[in-house]
């Protein structure tokens, strides 16, 4: 049963007043939606949707004409970093929902990586306070599945559940015993919520900084073998078919691991999984001359791998794209590959990085992508945001014709490590509605309003 969104994410007040969108692209796979018509927000919610430009404003409504924009349901994130609390320098939740708003996103899911870590209902607590006064939009908060994440001890996870919690990771490290995962797989028997894995095995990753590869062996760098993901993700299907549990496989990688991901769900297992927008458009080619910006784990692997997750999200195998948002401080992405931290924020270039690469050559339909970015609170039990008559007002208005360079203008994060900057790309959100009100608006985005 889906969770509604006022119980697990949270965001600040603000001002939600009527909002009539003219003579956009209305564009939802779910609603059957596709084709030009009016959308009336009101009471936060969806009101109306009417042929283009037949429906009236109420008064003191916000007008915006839309004509040669797209409006999506907005997109939904279930893998960022808001770096709260611990490391406010490289992000918080108001820069980092402030940047995701700016990317189309109307709700996202924070990791629990943070210092200190999410595994107690006073820590989640406190950061549920503090994006009911911060966050720009629904922001839900996942915990630990063992405390400080340091894989030895479960947290409370039933507490946790009922304090808040949105789902359970130790995203950034794998859980290494399978014991602990078993553990893990029948707690959450009483939780009732997904646990996200971070695959990797400790013991094949080594001190591997980029994939193993041709490209490693040329630069002398050690490497992370995609065997690393594939066979602690084998293990974990097996886990939680025995358990009758259900897992969600973070930020997919590798060939072998879709593979994996494709037998476990033709026998019927409930898993899901998701791929981020520089594993699915980039390769560890672009590794060659050691820049930071294409540090991150799972590494960046080779042209193979990158063509089986295209195939992967197409089918559904990998059903929702996600950006591991990662934000880092400048002067640590300028330290020398082998040690600079591994990570790259995408928010605001995630839906134009995507739609350049795979829709613009007609690799993927916009219509696909649109659905898997919208996908990502699914499996953490979540709403999937439409735009039928009825539905909470989850709205971004795109201008799939504008070309842009990324971080040309800077960023509405605080960090600026971008795989995609720098790029050229097509697609540039102008506009986005997160629970009914205006989260994001691009400056030069004109309104008009009805006295």
């Amino acid at each position: 049963m889906s969770i509604t969104l006022d119980s697990l994410l949270d965001r600040a007040d603000l001002a939600s007043a009527g909002l009539l969108i003219r003579r956009a692209h209305l564009l939802d796979p779910r609603a059957g939606l596709d084709g030009p018509g009016d959308l009336l927000v009101r009471g936060g919610a969806v009101a109306e949707i009417g042929a283009p430009g037949a429906l009236e404003a109420p008064a003191h409504a916000e007008v915006v004409e839309a004509e040669g924009l797209h409006a999506f349901p907005a997109f939904v994130d279930p893998h960022v970093h808001l770096r709260t609390p611990g490391r406010e320098d490289e992000e918080d939740i108001e820069t980092g929902t402030r940047s995701a708003a700016a990317g189309g996103y109307g709700a996202i899911l924070a990791m629990p990586n943070t210092d200190p870590v999410v595994d107690s209902a006073s820590v989640l607590g406190s950061l549920r306070e503090r994006a009911r006064a911060e966050a720009r939009i629904p922001t839900g908060f996942t915990a630990a599945v063992t405390m400080g994440q340091r894989g030895e001890q479960l947290t409370e996870m039933a507490e946790l559940a009922q304090a808040g919690a949105a789902g359970f990771t130790d995203d950034g490290l794998p859980l290494r015993s399978a014991s602990i995962m078993r553990q893990a797989l029948a707690y959450q028997r009483l939780a009732r919520r997904c646990i996200a894995l971070h695959e990797e095995d400790p013991a094949l990753s080594g001190d591997g900084v980029m994939h193993e590869g041709e490209v490693s062996a040329l630069l002398g760098v050690a490497g992370i073998p995609s065997v690393s993901e594939s066979t602690m993700v084998a293990r974990d299907t097996e886990l939680a078919a025995y358990e009758d549990g259900f897992i969600h496989v973070q930020h997919v990688s590798a060939r072998q691991t879709v593979e994996v991901l494709e037998r476990a769900r033709a026998a019927g297992l409930r898993v899901t999984a998701e791929a981020t927008p520089h594993h699915l458009l980039l390769t560890h080619e672009c590794v060659r001359g050691l820049d930071t910006h294409y540090k991150m784990n799972p590494p960046l692997r080779s042209e193979d791998d990158r063509q089986a997750l295209i195939d992967g999200l197409r089918s559904g195998v990998l059903g929702c794209i996600a950006t591991d948002h990662a934000p880092h401080a400048r002067e640590e992405k300028e330290e020398p590959f082998e040690v600079a931290p591994m990570g790259v924020t995408g928010l605001e270039s995630a839906f134009a990085a995507v739609h350049t690469d795979l829709v613009v050559p007609g690799v993927l339909t916009l219509g696909l992508v649109v659905e898997r970015m919208t996908a990502g609170g699914e499996p953490f039990g979540l709403a999937i945001p439409t735009l039928a008559k009825g539905a909470p007002a989850s709205v971004c208005l795109v201008d799939l014709e504008a070309e842009w360079e990324v971080g040309e203008s800077g960023y509405e994060s605080r960090s600026s490590n971008c795989a995609f900057a720098g790029r050229r790309l097509v697609g540039r959100v102008r506009m986005t509605i997160a629970a009914g009100a205006v989260a994001f608006r691009e400056r030069s985005f004109a309104i008009g309003a009805v006295a």
